[in-house]
């Protein structure tokens, strides 16, 4: 397996099938170009140019907390699930916090996908009891 940071649009676009929706090209290099977003694609190889998985995270800074790593979005090709990709990838987001200082790194999750929060356990997240999310949806 080989993880690198997705650093072009083309990249983003060849991981379309593992977002929620079509990657739009404005949104791709908004996010490519705003600081303290990250985004790393996994393969089956080094010569591999379709990612079979993927994470993304974001920096938040607080004045009275400093730095912490929010776990944006995890997928992997069903396909390719069951095989260490998405722990590996945790990991890797994870090592790029502590690289960049940050305290922490946090992820909200269903309390009943047994499946990510078993990927997640086992990349050496603890789970800290229940979370409420509150949603405000603009149009």
């Amino acid at each position: 397996m080989d993880i690198r940071r997705a650093l072009t649009v083309a990249e983003l676009a060849a991981a379309e099938h593992l977002f929620d929706h079509p990657v739009r090209t404005e949104w791709a290099e908004r996010f490519l170009s705003s600081t303290g977003h990250h985004l790393y694609l996994a393969y089956e190889s080094a010569d591999a140019t379709a990612p079979v998985g993927f994470v993304s995270g974001v920096e938040t800074i607080h004045p009275d907390k400093g730095a912490e790593m929010l776990l944006y979005e995890l997928g992997v090709a069903e396909s390719h699930r069951r095989r260490g990709i998405g722990r590996a990838l945790v990991r890797r987001l994870a090592g790029l916090g502590r690289e960049l200082g940050c305290y922490g790194m946090w992820v909200l999750v269903d309390t009943d996908n047994d499946v990510a929060l078993a990927t997640y356990r086992s990349a050496g997240g603890k789970d800290d009891g229940v979370c409420a999310v509150v949603n405000w949806e603009f149009e």
